[in-house]
């Protein structure tokens, strides 16, 4: 951890929705003056995507969840180095075709090493080991803030099936079996990570998604409820009574945990994480 340098680390399995804390924070910053970075964590995936599907053709059971499909060495040391002195190194992975547009590269491939800007006052990854001990490797020991992102899995299988189809163009048996393929990892190597995290944001939908496989359409906001749960409510002095009077319909369902409507999921996050922000940027000086 560093007061210098910050580091907020939001961890989330393909699908979770945790670009919608990333686009929060972008917006807290803007208001706040802030001049934050924020990193995927599939630049440090250690393969492109070709030589990923030839492993996979040739009964490798790898996947993207794994640490030994990561460089999680030099994510660590990119947390390192920031937190003592504000530097260091990550790249892109090209995703989709906006990616490729911006980046010019072919889909699947990354982007070369480049140094963190000057001036940079907070580094904020999003990726799926935001909260990853083990091997020696220990990022939570760096992060100043940790989130989970993490819907019940249902719903996330429905959000990655649909976002993969429509912004990655993969067929939905490929992604079917993606899915499948990931489960030990999912279980060994993701799960994990939410008992460590400072808040959990969970989407639970109120209707039917028992069958994720064949749903139609992804449940909408106003058809869930959002679980915000604390690890240590002393950390940041969260403040139960106010969350509950800002937010209609809210509720604390234990000591720990207040339960939102869906539909307010944004505006929670925004409440919940600007003070948090705030008093990161104030121990900075």
């Amino acid at each position: 951890m560093s007061h210098k340098f910050p580091i907020i680390s939001i961890t989330g399995s393909s699908g979770s929705g945790s670009h919608k804390v990333g686009n929060i924070f972008a917006h807290i910053a803007w208001r706040q003056k802030i001049n934050p970075l924020l990193i995927t964590g599939s630049g440090f995936h250690r393969y492109e995507r070709d030589e990923m599907n030839r492993m996979a053709e040739e009964s490798h059971p790898l996947t993207h969840f794994s640490p030994l499909a990561n460089h999680m060495d030099l994510l660590e040391k990119l947390f390192r180095e920031f937190s003592e002195s504000g530097q260091g190194r990550f790249r892109h992975y090209i995703h989709s075709e906006a990616d490729v547009r911006q980046h010019n590269r072919p889909m699947g491939t990354f982007t070369p090493w480049e140094e963190i800007p000057e001036g940079t006052d907070l580094l904020v990854y999003k990726g799926l080991h935001g909260a990853y001990i083990g091997d020696g490797i220990d990022l939570t020991r760096y992060a100043d803030f940790t989130i989970g992102v993490a819907p019940i899995v249902n719903l996330e299988w429905i959000q990655k099936i649909f976002r993969d189809n429509a912004e990655r163009g993969y067929s939905e048996e490929a992604i079917v079996d993606t899915i499948l393929r990931r489960m030990p990892d999912y279980i060994n190597h993701i799960t994990p990570q939410f008992s460590r995290t400072d808040i959990n944001f969970q989407r639970v939908p109120t209707v039917d998604t028992s069958n994720p496989f064949i749903a139609r359409d992804i449940p909408t906001p106003d058809e869930s409820f959002v679980v915000i749960r604390f690890k240590d409510v002393r950390k940041f002095n969260t403040d139960f009574p106010y969350l509950l009077n800002m937010i209609e319909g809210s509720f604390m369902s234990r000591r720990n945990s207040i339960v939102v409507p869906g539909g307010k999921m944004g505006f929670a996050m925004e409440i919940v994480l600007q003070p948090i922000i705030e008093q990161l940027m104030d121990e900075r000086g």
